[in-house]
């Protein structure tokens, strides 16, 4: 692993590096088969029998759980920093997504209102593990090879979501030969991915280490949850002396509303326009995943030279290449090339933007700003999708309509991605700063 060795931190060993990218290996399935290819298509076209409310209603259970991740992720994020305890936080977030996601199975048609608790909670669990494990990215990689790590990180997660899809669509097309419906099938998807989480995600919990530089405060001078608020508030002052990390969580706000949009609704935009069955959708995610680990890691390769908001950049141009090749799809063929757009871009956007974030993120504070990106991510996540389903909702139905007008957040994240200068943000992230004042 020369390779891998050249790009860690001092102390940090190669295991360390490759149980971190478990942990996106892990995660990636519930996004892949719960968020975008297998739970969201069900939830609207079976559990809501098609209503044409229906897009909204799965939108507005994603819109509560980001909600409630902007309100509780920078918090814990400073608490982890403030009392060194990212792997602990991160082994209850797991849990709480492994065990929400299992509970998936008992949604059947009709439940309408157990589905969209479950898949808030579930989602809460799963984005706030997302911010901690981000986290740990800074602790792990040199400030050099951040583009790198975080590129192979992410390819390594699309290869869990591979998984995890390949084994419902097996699960699937053995249902479905058996003559079963998705009433059989999704349920005991959602268990297929809730194991694999469980099991994947174990080399972190082994081998990560915990690493603070910050001297915990004394057991008797704060109640830790008062600390946490007050060094959150502090921190969101002190956001405007990291002027370009400021600009840049607002870019990352504009051009996620796109890209959370796509990901949310992928398949529901290919079961409701071009009539995808079921089985259809999971091999065009599975190619979608393929192309997205090998965009994150051709990407990350060459984003530490290139620059990150340069390859970023590039990104997006691709981003709205695909949301106009979707538009105009009248049938499978444009669409998948559509598809396979989305899965180049999707990686190497991801991977730039984390990778952004750490490079503008002080080393005592990165749990923290972490944690703001997180907030950053799930606004967006919020605006983008909802948005959509609004726009289905409003127009009767009319999903190119909602395709189209997605595009528009990309133009503004390539808008505000002009202001961010780099080099300046990295200058500001190599001052110290204290995590109190």
């Amino acid at each position: 692993m020369k390779f891998l060795s050249d790009q860690l931190a001092p102390g940090v060993r190669p295991r360390e590096a490759v149980s971190w990218a478990m942990y996106d290996f892990a995660n990636s399935g519930y996004t892949t088969v719960v968020v975008t290819a297998v739970f969201n298509a069900y939830f609207v076209g079976v559990v809501a029998a098609g209503h044409s409310w229906a897009t909204f209603a799965w939108t507005m259970s994603l819109a509560v759980s980001y909600a409630a991740t902007i309100l509780l992720g920078p918090l814990i994020g400073t608490y982890a920093d403030l009392y060194g305890c990212k792997k602990r936080l991160l082994l209850f977030t797991t849990i709480g997504c492994v065990l929400f996601t299992a509970s998936l199975a008992l949604v059947g048609r009709g439940d309408i209102w157990l589905g969209i608790v479950l898949v808030a909670l579930s989602n809460l669990f799963f984005s706030l593990g997302e911010n901690l494990a981000g986290a740990f990215l800074p602790d792990i990689a040199r400030p050099e090879s951040l583009g790198r790590l975080s590129g192979w990180g992410w390819s390594v997660g699309y290869l869990g979501g591979l998984v995890s899809l390949a084994a419902s669509l097996a699960w699937v097309s053995h249902a479905q030969v058996a003559g079963h419906g998705g009433d059989a099938f999704v349920p005991v998807c959602m268990l297929i991915t809730a194991v694999i989480f469980a099991l994947a995600s174990l080399p972190a919990f082994l081998f990560l280490r915990e690493r603070s530089t910050v001297q915990p405060p004394a057991a008797g001078d704060s109640i830790p949850w008062r600390a946490a608020f007050t060094q959150f508030g502090h921190s969101l002052r002190l956001l405007r002396s990291f002027p370009d990390l400021r600009r840049f969580l607002w870019c990352i706000v504009c051009y996620q509303a796109g890209v959370q949009t796509v990901v949310a609704l992928a398949a529901i935009y290919a079961e409701q326009v071009l009539k995808f069955e079921t089985a259809d959708t999971i091999k065009l995610i599975l190619l979608v995943n393929i192309t997205a680990a090998a965009g994150a890691a051709a990407f990350g390769q060459v984003q530490d030279r290139l620059g990150h908001a340069r390859t970023l950049a590039i990104t997006l141009f691709g981003w709205l290449l695909a949301i106009g090749l979707a538009w105009a799809s009248t049938g499978p063929g444009m669409f998948w090339i559509a598809a396979n757009v989305v899965g180049i871009c999707l990686g190497a956007s991801q991977s730039a933007g984390r990778a952004l974030v750490g490079y503008f993120s002080p080393a005592e504070r990165r749990a923290e700003f972490f944690g703001l990106w997180g907030v950053a991510v799930k606004l967006a996540s919020i605006l983008g999708p909802v948005s959509y389903g609004l726009v289905s909702w409003a127009s009767g139905g009319e999903h190119r309509l909602a395709m189209l007008i997605t595009g528009a957040f990309f133009i503004a994240g390539l808008a505000v991605l002009r202001s961010v200068d780099v080099a300046r943000g990295r200058c500001r992230a190599l001052v110290p700063a204290p995590i109190l004042s």
